[in-house]
């Protein structure tokens, strides 16, 4: 029982407190990656008439969407879908860039 509480106490060390993309972005910063990574497949701004890729979903369109949420755009872009490079963003990139999405 005793090694069952030290291996507890263990991996309570170890677990982080909360998810690690749950911290808020800082827009502006994002704004920039945006207009690096995303404005290729993606309308990301205001000034934007459109993009090279169509069917895909302007930032405007995501951010109208109810369901999603800064959180729920900054875990997406942890795990993108196959069609969208692997841009190898750090998790301050990602809360960045869900930030200026929201």
């Amino acid at each position: 029982m005793r090694w069952f509480v030290v291996l507890c106490g263990a991996v309570a060390a170890l677990v982080p407190a909360g998810p690690v993309l749950s911290a808020q972005g800082e827009a502006e910063a994002g704004e920039r990656l945006a207009q690096q990574w995303c404005a290729a497949c993606h309308v990301v701004s205001q000034s934007q008439a459109s993009a090279a890729t169509i069917g895909v979903p302007s930032f405007f369109d995501v951010a109208a969407n109810p369901d999603m949420t800064e959180a729920k755009i900054a875990t997406f872009l942890a795990d993108p879908h196959p069609k969208m490079p692997d841009m190898g963003l750090s998790n301050p990139q990602i809360r960045d860039l869900a930030a200026y999405i929201a």
